[in-house]
């Protein structure tokens, strides 16, 4: 804060010393005044005296002789003094010799000068004869006009108080000057050094000593105020650590050194409002160990606190994953994961500390291992008040314990099923193609131009022992999240090449091959390596390979994934996108990138008759593909109706159920054959 000057004891000291130095030269100048007032009516009488003195004999010879002439002359010479106004020879009882009077002097300070020294003074003396005699003649007498004195008097008295008053106040100046240089201005480089410390940590900066303060009082105060200061200091950051130590008390479990539940609640509100305005998902496990009492009373209380300490390591490990780890108490935690896009991941996560917690825990010479069940809730869908969802969380945990144990529990029963048959697929998934549970199925495609088969798109299909045919549209995401895709798209690319070139060899020399590659196979650096050696292991001709890449999997990484595409472009490989019209891609994008195809996704194609919206989308599609130079199939044609429409917006290749369902090689063996020859009875007809 700076201050400001007029509060400034400098300020205020300059005007301290020049009030009192004028006071002081006021009352010095008015002493001096008073004493020449007193010296001035002084002068005043002894002038008179001197001119009665200097006229008495003169005065008196006229008077004694009773010359008029000579009296006039007397009182002429009394005149030529300027303050004389009256003047008398005579007897007081005769009519006077002689006498002359002039006015009063006027002067700008009459008034005052009378009432200092009154109007006029009235002097007289004796006119007597010589000794023996003695004998009275009669009276001089004179009257002085006091103005041409006190005229004087006064500008003299103005210069005593004037000299005065400046000699006070410059005796002032010189005292502030001094006092200023010795004290009020090291006393303003200290402030500003004050204001310059921070009130939080008063130690940090020390007050300097200023030069040639240091044995004085002022260097004594500075070298105390630091001693103060670094005591505050001390004292502060005691209380700082004491209180952080109190509050860590109170939010954390002092045991494991985890946040307690009053402090996760408050950490989850936070993580709810954060992943609300983000629209994103979290999910809360709460953890109750299994059985954990009877481990306490096998070994000791001691152990068992070790063991949850240890136990709250473990869970640490998963912190990359974590919004917030917590013990609620007792052998109950809490978890709280955040970015959670769908419940499986939470079901991952649960079952990795399943995991963990089953691996062996040291107690002393013994091993355990612990068993624990875990609910789960779901923000937003089972709720979004912190304490909510942790109640719920606590709930479905005590439900699951009574029901079985070592699991885990999602609060909705029928999603909590569907997230157990996902882990299971996902577990299965690992082993399906060693135990040969996959193959492939063939859809045709055929061109518009003259209704001849010009390829086919080898499509998935996994049979499960006991759940027989596993949709692909949950399989596989598995694979590509636990990244078994790699080995399985390996596989198809070798089992659709080995079917082509059988074909080839049968005469379907013109037969080409499409395969879908996921996300994770596009990105995958050896891709075009093993697309290139496949190619050459079974001679296939070029063009004959036609790679499908969805749209979205393309604007994941646009750069990456053109790097790829030009890579298998060089072996030969032609590239169709596919799903088109259900990503977000852009037509600079697609400019960009080296594609033969676009395919349209099944979605507009059955609509197109009834749907203005897909009719007007597949339309468009259409003419990007032609002023792009791109051919155009469309996916899901199911009626002569279709196709016609189509085909008539200049679409090259349809794909669907009106021309055959996926069958198996076997079976597609015969489907063209009985299509071609169907063809050839239309054509001669």
């Amino acid at each position: 804060m700076k201050l400001e000057r007029r509060h400034s004891l400098s300020v205020k000291l300059l005007r301290l010393v020049l009030l009192w130095a004028l006071l002081v030269g006021v009352v010095l100048s008015l002493g001096q005044i008073s004493f020449d007032l007193r010296k001035e009516r002084q002068l005043i009488d002894s002038t008179a005296e001197q001119i009665l003195a200097m006229s008495e004999d003169p005065a008196t010879q006229a008077v004694y002789s009773l010359d008029r002439e000579m009296a006039l002359q007397v009182i002429g010479g009394l005149f030529e003094h300027p303050a004389v106004r009256f003047a008398s020879i005579g007897h007081p009882d005769e009519t006077q010799l002689a006498s002359r009077e002039r006015p009063l002097a006027t002067t700008p300070l009459r008034s005052v000068t009378d009432w200092l020294f009154g109007v006029e003074q009235h002097y007289s003396v004796g006119l007597f004869g010589r000794e023996p005699y003695n004998e009275h003649y009669g009276d001089l007498r004179i009257v002085l006009d006091t103005a041409p004195y006190g005229q004087d008097f006064l500008q003299s008295s103005l210069i005593i108080l004037v000299s005065g008053v400046l000699r006070a106040l410059a005796m002032a100046l010189v005292l502030y000057l001094l006092y200023h240089l010795l004290l009020t201005k090291p006393l303003a480089a200290v402030i500003e050094r004050i204001s310059d410390i921070n009130p939080d940590h008063p130690g940090k900066m020390h007050i300097p000593m200023l030069p040639g303060q240091e044995k004085n009082e002022l260097g004594l105060w500075i070298n105390k105020a630091n001693e103060l200061l670094d005591s505050i200091e001390r004292n502060s950051s005691r209380r700082r650590e004491a209180e952080a130590n109190l509050l860590h008390m109170s939010q954390h479990d002092h045991l494991t050194g985890l946040p307690n539940r009053s402090m996760l609640q408050e950490q989850l509100s936070r993580i709810l409002a954060d992943a609300g305005r983000r629209q994103r998902g979290v999910a809360v496990l709460c953890c109750g160990l299994d059985d954990f009492k009877e481990i306490n009373e096998q070994f000791s209380y001691q152990s068992g606190d070790s063991l949850l300490v240890t136990l709250a390591d473990r869970l640490r490990a998963n912190s990359g994953r974590l919004g917030s780890l917590a013990r609620l108490g007792g052998d109950q935690f809490a978890l709280v994961q955040t970015g959670v896009s769908e419940p499986y991941e939470a079901a991952e996560l649960a079952q990795t500390i399943l995991d963990d917690l089953s691996r062996p825990f040291e107690i002393g010479e013994h091993s355990v291992s612990l068993r624990a069940t875990i609910g789960i809730t779901l923000f937003p869908d089972d709720g979004d008040d912190a304490e909510k969802l942790l109640q719920k969380a606590e709930q479905t945990m005590m439900l699951a314990k009574a029901r079985s144990r070592n699991r885990y529990q999602f609060y909705i029963a029928s999603l909590d099923s569907e997230m157990r048959v996902r882990r299971e697929l996902d577990k299965e998934l690992r082993g399906a193609l060693e135990r040969n549970e996959f193959h492939l199925v063939y859809q045709p495609q055929v061109s518009f131009e003259d209704h001849s088969v010009v390829g086919v798109e080898a499509l998935l299909r996994w049979h499960h022992p006991e759940r027989g045919l596993v949709p692909p549209d949950l399989f596989i995401p598995l694979a590509e999240q636990n990244g078994v895709i790699i080995s399985i798209g390996e596989w198809v690319l070798d089992q659709a090449c080995h079917q082509l070139r059988q074909w080839h060899d049968a005469g379907l020399t013109e037969l080409r091959m499409a395969v879908n590659l996921s996300t994770v196979q596009l990105h995958h650096s050896e891709l075009s390596r093993m697309v290139t050696n496949l190619i050459q292991r079974y001679k296939l001709p070029a063009r004959c390979l036609e790679m499908e890449v969805t749209e979205t999997g393309l604007m994941e990484d646009i750069a990456a994934a053109a790097g790829h595409l030009n890579s298998l472009k060089k072996a030969g490989v032609q590239i169709a996108i596919d799903d088109f019209g259900t990503g977000y891609s852009s037509l600079s994008y697609l400019r960009g990138l080296p594609l033969d195809k676009i395919k349209i996704d099944r979605s507009f194609v059955q609509d197109v008759l009834v749907d203005e919206d897909d009719a007007t989308i597949v339309r468009a599609i259409i003419q990007l593909g032609r002023s792009l130079n791109m051919q155009v199939i469309a996916e899901g044609v199911e009626s002569a109706e279709q196709e016609a429409y189509i085909t008539a917006l200049g679409c090259n290749e349809g794909q669907g159920y009106y021309y055959s369902r996926p069958l198996s090689a076997s079976a597609f063996d015969d489907w063209i054959r009985s299509y071609n020859t169907s063809r050839r009875q239309q054509a001669t007809h």
